[in-house]
């Protein structure tokens, strides 16, 4: 008779306190399942929205953080000199200004609007219903094509054909900017938009006119399309020489900076709270499995007194500790994953955060590492029981469980 046999039939006999361990074991799993997904769940979210966008290089103003907002001074002509670079595919300058939408009968709705020399979406937005900004659409100053996100469209009813009315309210000024309606050519998805804001997009021409006419030679950000055959530094090592004053970031370098700084708390945090959990996991299969083995001190003596090898005691031993973990460690994944998204959409209605960032990502990683998590804490948890029974002594015990 194996080890295993005998360590299912032990498991069978005491369903009640299998079923408990079980249970117990599912409950503290699934909780470092959700750890392991958060350590790495939000940076990987990031890389997968950084890359999502096909711009490989970001430009922005001065020295410092690569999401700084200083802005790009000379935009027109560094755009050329970017777009004349072998190693570049496209540019496209971005300008962002809070605005409102003024709707008659209703308070005046905060958005963001954002003028961009992009025409047709390469990734910052995805379009849903209508065209993109082509100049076709750009037919003047008084009524400037603007694409909606599509929550904004829903909340008023727009579709494309309609006309938004838009006021630029720049931070620090006491002065009204005039009222522009917008001419709605498309709805869109934005990718970097926030649970509580709205963005609109229009021309760089149409987002001057909003604006009061502001001829300032500005950008708040570059976007930079490598040609395929050319690898993103280089790229950033070409702009740099162009103009030393900025700073020129690959995604990956971006993705990096944002691990080193902004990601380091998850880490901690889960780091700390998987190794609390897997010690509670082998604490309580080892109680169990002790008090198991106290029980039924007899029935081990008896075991191997007909000739039950110390080996095979503590493979039955082992192997019960294996079957309490891994049946636990299953069931812990769907137990895991359901409480990780109720989490995930908390954490994601913080303000100011994309509502494509994930901070519970599913990954191989993750279930590889729960699972050897699972294995350590089988064996660990095994080794006290297991010493118990094979230093147990066979007559003695045998007279004390007949005396008894």
């Amino acid at each position: 008779m194996t080890g295993l046999t005998l360590a299912r039939r032990s498991a069978g006999h005491h369903k009640l306190r299998t079923a408990l361990a079980v249970a117990g074991v599912a409950v503290i799993g699934a909780l470092n399942f959700d750890m392991l997904m958060l350590s790495r769940g939000l940076l990987l979210s990031f890389a997968d929205l950084m890359t999502s966008v096909n711009f490989d290089v970001r430009v922005v103003g001065g020295a410092g953080f690569p999401m700084s907002r200083r802005s790009v001074t000379g935009a027109k002509k560094l755009v050329e000199d970017i777009r004349a670079l072998p190693e570049v595919e496209e540019v496209v300058m971005l300008r962002a200004e809070q605005a409102a939408v003024v709707v008659p009968g209703s308070r005046e709705r905060s958005i963001t609007l954002v003028g961009t020399t992009e025409s047709a979406a390469r990734g910052t937005w995805t379009l849903i219903k209508g065209d993109d900004l082509s100049t076709s659409h750009a037919t003047g100053a008084n009524d400037p094509p603007v694409i909606v996100s599509e929550r904004l469209a829903t909340m008023y009813g727009l579709s494309p054909g309609s006309l938004l009315r838009i006021r630029v309210t720049p931070p620090g000024s006491a002065s009204a900017m005039p009222v522009f309606d917008g001419q709605i050519v498309g709805l869109a998805d934005f990718k970097f938009e926030s649970q509580e804001e709205y963005t609109v997009a229009t021309t760089m021409e149409g987002f001057r006119a909003v604006s009061g006419g502001d001829t300032r030679d500005e950008a708040d950000l570059l976007l930079v399309a490598s040609k395929p055959s050319v690898e993103a530094d280089r790229t950033v090592a070409a702009i740099a020489q162009l103009r030393p004053d900025l700073r020129a970031y690959s995604n990956q370098q971006v993705i990096t900076e944002f691990n080193r700084t902004g990601f380091t708390y998850f880490r901690q945090i889960s780091l700390v709270l998987s190794v609390t959990t897997t010690s509670f996991v082998v604490l309580l299969v080892a109680t169990l499995l002790t008090v198991s083995v106290n029980q039924r001190l007899g029935e081990i003596a008896a075991l191997r007194a007909i000739g039950i090898s110390q080996g095979r005691i503590a493979a039955m031993l082992a192997w019960e500790s294996a079957l309490l973990v891994g049946f636990g460690g299953m069931s812990a994944l769907p137990i895991g994953w359901a409480l990780a998204t109720g989490l995930d959409r908390i954490l994601r209605s913080l303000p100011g955060l994309p509502q494509r960032l994930h901070f519970f990502v599913l990954e191989p990683r993750a279930i590889a590492l729960h699972f050897l998590l699972l294995t350590t804490t089988a064996l660990v948890s095994a080794v006290y029981p297991v010493w118990l029974a094979v230093r147990l002594p066979i007559a003695a015990t045998l007279r004390r469980e007949v005396v008894s």
